[in-house]
């Protein structure tokens, strides 16, 4: 059987063995990759400016991940930290209390994947608060299970159809300057929330991503985080920070929230933790972590061996190829490409980022008062056939978020920038 004729076969047997729920932005199917390259089962070399959804920060299959991976799948698989415990677990959460930010003495739990971690977080700031209501962000993104989904700020796709949802979750303005919501106008509006629909006396916690991922790699102002501080502070309420997409390394720091300079109560993480292996973690202020009771928290593959391993690794990666310093390095670079092309692309409404969490707007007028799903769309395809891997995302669908491995090489980054400029020509 051809090359070809393997992936129309792939793409039948996907049709009547797969739910259609599972979205796919590509037609294509992985054989193999390496750092920030993957091949398809037809042989055609693609540059992944994806990383698995911001998962693969130090490039897919890292040597030192794989080698502790594979050390560790000599030793066992599975024991469930239930039934009994092994170092790496402990050593994972001891490395992850001591970077999150902020001096407070912290404790950690490790599960799978971020929604189960967003769930957590909410479990643990209802227990330590004694109170039961969340105030999250309009477009924000969170998970698709039911409390995580009731926490997401966006209906299509998410949420449309699935109700109802988990009660006693609120959504109070994110600060966007480009659609002309400032800082001040969002914390009237959280203030509005107050008065309107639950007293803060009721807030358990703020939920928030410091950058949002799916709602368009917006970055939340410092002053915007500084000032929810400040407000969760003086009403007792839980301030959880969403780092799944924005944290390990992509900001530039090695949590975005550092660059706001404020301490989370709660962080939750995952994605880049464990390299490609499912991993995810909350991390928080001891007191409040404390505050479950035994056997309240966790479940039977949360901390796996495999990913834990993963984990350490991962960390060491971090830290001797100084991947946060990397990241900056790259965001900067591609920032300084998209705003030229920006110069010969009138589609290209917007260029921001923070880190290497880089982004671009495209608009169908000059005035850019029109978001183009549809120019975000033929964006993502042609670069296709130019063997680079977008992903889209915004609320309104029209905005490309780059999230290249921060292993990346510099010559394959701008041969993938190279293709993105061809295409934006052919689309302006």
């Amino acid at each position: 059987m051809g090359k070809i004729a393997k992936t129309n076969e792939l793409l039948a047997r996907r049709h009547y063995a797969v739910t259609t729920g599972v979205g796919q932005a590509h037609p294509l199917f992985a054989e193999r990759a390496e750092n920030a390259e993957i091949w398809d089962v037809e042989g055609r070399r693609y540059i992944d400016f994806s990383s698995g959804i911001g998962v693969v920060n130090t490039g897919h299959l890292h040597p030192k991940v794989k080698a502790a991976v594979a050390v560790q799948l000599e030793k066992f698989s599975h024991t469930c930290v239930h039934v009994m415990m092994y170092e790496s677990y402990i050593e994972v959460c001891e490395r992850l209390n001591a970077l999150v930010p902020g001096d407070t003495e912290k404790r950690s739990l490790l599960l799978n994947s971020g929604s189960e971690a967003i769930e957590n977080a909410i479990k643990v700031a209802r227990k330590y608060t004694g109170r039961t209501g969340v105030i999250a962000f309009s477009g924000g993104f969170h998970g698709r299970t039911l409390l995580a989904l009731s926490l997401t700020g966006r209906v299509v796709p998410y949420k449309a159809g699935y109700g109802p949802f988990a009660p006693e979750v609120y959504h109070a303005p994110f600060p966007n300057p480009r659609n002309g919501l400032s800082v001040d106008a969002a914390i009237a509006g959280l203030e509005q929330l107050f008065k309107s629909d639950i007293e803060c006396e009721r807030v358990a916690a703020f939920l928030i991503e410091p950058v949002q991922g799916e709602g368009g790699f917006l970055p939340a102002p410092p002053e915007f985080l500084q000032r929810l501080r400040t407000i969760a502070d003086e009403n007792g309420i839980v301030l959880i920070a969403d780092e799944v997409q924005c944290g390990f390394g992509r900001s530039g720091k090695m949590f975005a929230c550092e660059h706001a300079g404020i301490e989370p109560d709660l962080i939750v993480l995952a994605k880049g933790l464990a390299g490609g292996f499912p991993l995810s973690a909350l991390v928080g202020k001891a007191e409040m972590m404390n505050a479950a009771p035994p056997s309240s928290l966790g479940g039977t593959y949360g901390g796996n061996p495999l990913a834990c391993a993963a984990a350490l690794a991962v960390f060491e990666v971090m830290e001797e190829e100084k991947i946060p310093q990397k990241a900056a390095k790259i965001g900067a670079h591609m920032m300084m490409r998209l705003n030229e092309m920006a110069e010969t692309c009138p589609a290209i409404g917007d260029v921001r980022g923070l880190g290497s969490l880089v982004a671009i707007e495209l608009f169908d007028d000059a005035e850019h008062t029109l978001p183009s799903m549809a120019k975000a769309m033929a964006l993502v395809e042609c670069a296709r056939t130019q063997g680079l891997i977008l992903l889209s995302c915004g609320v309104n669908g029209n905005v490309i978020r780059f999230l290249p491995p921060l292993t990346i090489e510099q010559a394959v980054l701008d041969e993938g920038l190279d293709c993105l400029a061809l295409c934006l020509q052919q689309i302006k």
